[in-house]
């Protein structure tokens, strides 16, 4: 390809390269895709692309490539095509955004008012228009993650605090709430592990979650979750006196194609009777199973099949799942890329959502995003997809906007 002298393909992002922090100091707030737009590097680095695509579609036409060469040029051709077709549309909508602008300062007549109302109507749907292209193209820049679209095992633990009850409530409320996101989004949930308090809370319970794009919308949600409110039982009700509780998310990525190598000499699995709800099953089968790998110290339960062997694959499914997240972690670790947006085990001890019952609000420090009624939260629709989604673009602002930041120190010789 060199032979043609000027093609030299301009790599795209590549996320892996740089270590990405939601408490960036210099971007403590938030950026909408439509702002990062506007940005002087953005639009250099989005105009070398574009010419980049025009000088692949022209290459393609020679005659003088060889198979290869074709091969090369159609894959690069290919990823740069939605990219700067996504640039091209939204360059037009900012020329008709910048038409209607200079029109409605032209109308300022009585008689022009009901046409520069139906024109600002205009304008606030081109708005809406280039902040969705805007994100369309961030996602286009930003790669998927290589373990975006697998399964995941999804655990919650109860914290501990003074006052009784309201970690393990906050625990089984949380549980519930990703319960119902999962069937929100048309995803699989099959509780592997569910241990229940003795006063109606959970301490601890785990689930395997399949479906489209699974770990792209949990894998921040890992980390420690806090509880602000007033207990609805006890001492603590009757003097109206806020608790402040927490509990754990742990969201581990499980590939389809997982192949961790367990010998069975390192293994010391235990039966016992299942707890919690169940019947006579529960009381009188010992099919609950735990699984010790004694080389890491690694444990694992299920208890929620009938058949002790059915447990048994289950559990060893979740260790291997869990051994898979150790080596990604060394690797991660050995390329200097560990990131803090990945919190599934990485950062536990980090508070990353408050929800504050007494005022109504939850808020998710990474972002400093505060929404309103805990309860639709908690209901694991609509509202918590929004503010999962709100991760999600920060995260893909923040990667392109450390990816410019280093190209500038780079071409500037810092």
């Amino acid at each position: 390809l060199h032979n043609h002298g000027f093609w030299r393909p301009k790599p795209l992002l590549d996320t892996a390269r740089f270590t990405l922090s939601f408490n960036s100091r210099h971007r403590k707030n938030h950026q909408d895709s439509q702002a990062l737009w506007k940005h002087e590097a953005v639009q250099k680095y989005l105009e070398t692309l574009s010419k980049e695509y025009q000088q692949v579609s022209h290459l393609l036409s020679a005659d003088s490539l060889n198979d290869f060469e074709q091969r090369t040029l159609r894959r690069r051709c290919a990823n740069l095509s939605p990219i700067a077709a996504a640039f091209q549309e939204i360059k037009e909508a900012e020329r008709e955004v910048q038409d209607l602008e200079a029109m409605c300062t032209e109308l300022d007549s009585r008689d022009e008012k009901q046409l520069l109302e139906l024109a600002l109507e205009e304008k606030e749907g081109l708005d809406k228009k280039m902040s969705m292209l805007c994100r369309k193209l961030f996602q286009l820049l930003v790669p998927k993650e290589k373990y975006d679209r697998s399964p995941v095992i999804l655990e919650v633990t109860a914290g501990r605090t003074t006052g009784g009850d309201i970690c393990q409530q906050f625990t089984k409320e949380i549980f519930e709430m990703y319960q119902n996101y999962a069937d929100y989004k048309r995803w699989t949930f099959d509780i592997v592990n569910y241990t229940p308090a003795e006063i109606g809370g959970l301490h601890h319970a785990a689930a395997h979650i399949s479906g489209e794009n699974v770990y792209r919308h949990l894998k921040y949600e890992g980390g420690t979750h806090r509880v602000q409110r007033i207990p609805e039982t006890g001492m603590s009700s009757r003097m109206q006196r806020i608790h402040t509780g927490t509990m754990s998310v742990i969201v581990l990525p499980q590939p389809e194609e997982v192949d961790v190598k367990v010998d069975h000499k390192d293994l010391r699995i235990d039966t016992f009777r299942a707890r919690g709800a169940g019947g006579q099953h529960v009381n009188k089968t010992d099919s609950a199973v735990r699984i010790v790998h004694l080389p890491t110290g690694l444990a694992v339960e299920c208890q929620q099949e009938r058949s002790q062997q059915m447990n048994k694959e289950r559990a060893l499914r979740t260790l291997r799942a869990k051994l898979y997240q150790q080596i990604i972690e060394k690797q991660l670790s050995q390329e200097q890329s560990a990131r803090k947006l990945q919190l599934g085990t990485r950062a536990q001890s980090e508070r990353i959502r408050t929800y504050n019952f007494t005022q109504d609000r939850v808020t998710d420090h990474r972002i400093s995003y505060d929404a309103r009624n805990i309860k639709e939260i908690l209901s694991g629709k609509e509202a918590l997809d929004k503010l999962i989604n709100r991760l999600l673009e920060f995260a893909e602002i923040q990667a392109v906007t450390q990816y410019l930041e280093n190209l500038q120190a780079l071409e500037g010789g810092g």
